[in-house]
Formats: structure tokens, sequence, C-alpha cells
């Protein structure tokens, strides 16, 4: 199901000082743990330096996408992650849930009048903001975020 790594991505192969490719169940409780996993590799490497926040929120609001929607919050799925950081070009997150995958450009903007008050619907917006690179893959059932 979640076999193949991003291994095609500029990043693997390079001067890595970060490398981590971890896989979880498709649960909310699954997220915190696998973010502060993540953000003390990221503190401890010295990548991303004074943009943790940054890094932290997409990669929470990432994540949460993935177990709300790809995995439908059921633990026997499962959601896999991929960090790598090269201090020279920054950090790379890969994302990938099990799910069929949606068209970005079909998520309605949560900054628009009749959804300012949305309870739901902000993360890809977020996530756009926070990095500096975001692109989809595989129909939408990978994400890929940069920060440089």
């Amino acid at each position: 199901m979640l076999d193949e790594s991003p291994s095609r991505c500029d990043f693997v192969g390079q001067d890595l000082v970060l490398a981590l490719d971890i896989t979880v169940a498709g649960k909310v409780e699954s997220i915190s743990t696998v973010v502060e996993r993540v953000m003390v590799e990221v503190r401890k490497t010295g990548c991303a330096i004074g943009k943790e926040f940054a890094v932290e929120t997409a990669l929470q609001e990432a994540l949460a996408n993935a177990v709300v929607h790809g995995c439908k919050k059921d633990a026997r799925q499962e959601v896999r992650i991929w960090v790598g950081c090269d201090k020279k070009r920054g950090m790379l997150i890969v994302v990938r849930d099990p799910g069929s995958g949606f068209d970005p450009e079909k998520v309605p903007s949560p900054i628009q009048a009749q959804r300012l008050y949305a309870e739901s619907g902000r993360g890809i917006y977020l996530i756009n903001q926070l990095m500096d690179e975001v692109r989809f893959e595989k129909g939408g059932t990978e994400i890929w975020m940069v920060k440089r």
C-alpha cells in the first residue's frame, strides 16, 4: 500500500542531515506523537532554524488531513511520512495516505465571506501560507512540502 518511498525526490542521496521515514496508524491520536517526534529531530539537527513553527504547523495540518480524509480515522489504515533536510536546500516533508485523493483546485477558499466562520477547511490554505513550496502528487494522496 505505502511501499514506495519518495526516492525520486532531489533530496535523496544528497548531504542530508535528517532523513526520517515513519509509518503511523490512521488515527487522530497518532498525529501529535508523530509531530513531536519529527520536531525533536528537526531541532536536534538544526533544520529550519527560526522556521520551526511553520514546519510544525504544516506537518500537523497535513497529517490531520491524511488521517481524517485519507484514512477516515481508521486505525487499520496507515499514513506514511518522509522528512529530509539538507541545510543548503531546506526541508522536504512528504505525507502520503491510502485514500482516494482529491483535486486541490476544488477546495473552497477559507477566506471567502461564506467560509470565514466555518469550523474546518483551513488546513491546505495554512500549509500553502506557511511553506515555500507545496504540491500534490498521486491524485492528491501525497502532499510534498518544502521549507527553505
